[in-house]
């Protein structure tokens, strides 16, 4: 289990305990975290689940596949080092302490 903090565009924190082998979207969405709308249902086919990885995690994620970078291309303002989509990212004990924050909006 990881905690994860996803922090909402206009600053306000949540914190949770997400289990192994979930994905930090699901995380999200179980937890009832506004910023995070899935349309998709994590099948990297929107781009609705994007955040800002904290700089502190960029470098200890795996690298982004060619789907995802390809989705990027669609989110709202995406930064080229902290842009992630949270479907992409599999919760296990080395994400303990990930924090992200959500765009101002989702498209």
């Amino acid at each position: 289990m990881a905690t994860i903090t996803y922090v909402e565009h206009n600053g306000k924190e949540h914190v949770v305990d997400v289990k192994n082998g979930l994905t930090v979207m699901e995380g999200a969405r179980d937890n009832g975290i506004p910023g995070i709308e899935a349309d998709c249902g994590g099948a990297c086919a929107c781009s609705t689940c994007h955040v800002y990885v904290d700089p502190a995690w960029v470098d200890k994620l795996p690298p982004r596949e060619d789907m995802e970078e390809d989705m990027l291309d669609f989110a709202y303002e995406p930064d080229p080092e902290r842009s992630r989509l949270t479907c992409q990212l599999k919760v296990s004990d080395a994400l303990d302490g990930l924090r992200v924050q959500m765009p101002e909006k989702q498209i």
